[in-house]
């Protein structure tokens, strides 16, 4: 299977993985389909790097990036894809099969960073990780055993994303504003939210994740993120100044 220059825009992001050999499995199926690019938050074992599954893939592994949240890890990429087996639990985002899922990120490695994230093998992704995503993606497994090994869950995502030769072109042309931008546009509306008395201190968690995914579904370019920056930080110096409470840092 030839290698893309695309493929050097996918990230793969293992979170809160703890079990060294499924690090080295799902390296090891990234160097297979060509995929260089791993980063790993918060792993469970810090000696992964030495990881005997990770056969042919040391350089991999040699290049991985550790990250203690998701925010960091995802910060410059313009999407973000979250795996989930999507069983009993109320999804925000929405979900696709791996197939259509896969053909989607093919369009979009052409014009920007992508990233795919993994949970831990114990709880999957958590709810404060799904909220950065912007769509989610699962695997159609039997459902009486939906759940997969870490490494096959991503050999079998990254084959879908790479036998896709004829990748689905998005329907915009502009060029969408990256994670970090929509992250710092969040906080500052959260911000706005709290000093207005919006959001109630006791379930403001819940709150904020909700609407880190409310902001990704606006879908901002890369133009309008600083201006909308730009606005909320106006009207946050003006509900300081009248309020008399320093001026926000963000």
């Amino acid at each position: 299977m030839p290698h893309s220059s695309e493929f050097e825009r996918l990230r793969v992001v293992l979170v809160a993985p703890r079990n060294p050999l499924n690090i080295g499995a799902a390296a090891r199926a990234m160097s297979n389909f060509g995929f260089l690019q791993l980063r790993v938050v918060n792993p469970y074992e810090a000696a992964f790097r030495e990881a005997r599954s990770a056969v042919g893939a040391s350089a991999v592994l040699a290049r991985t990036e550790i990250y203690k949240t998701v925010n960091d890890a995802v910060t410059d990429c313009a999407l973000v894809v979250g795996t989930t087996t999507a069983r009993q639990r109320e999804l925000e985002a929405p979900l696709l099969q791996v197939k259509d899922g896969a053909r989607k990120i093919r369009g979009r490695l052409r014009s920007g960073g992508v990233a795919l994230l993994f949970g831990s093998e114990k709880r999957g992704l958590s709810n404060l990780d799904l909220s950065h995503c912007h769509w989610l993606m699962r695997i159609p497994t039997r459902e009486d055993h939906p759940s997969m090994n870490l490494g096959q869950a991503v050999a079998v995502c990254l084959y879908e994303v790479a036998r896709e030769t004829r990748p689905v072109a998005p329907k915009e042309r502009v060029r969408l504003a990256r994670s970090g931008e929509v992250e710092r546009l969040t906080r500052l509306l959260f911000e706005a939210l709290s000093a207005s008395g919006y959001v109630n201190p006791p379930s403001a968690a819940i709150k904020e994740e909700r609407l880190r995914q409310l902001v990704r579904r606006l879908r901002l370019s890369a133009t309008d993120a600083p201006v909308w920056l730009g606005m909320l930080r106006q009207i946050l110096w003006k509900l300081h100044a009248a309020s008399g409470s320093p001026d926000t840092q963000q």
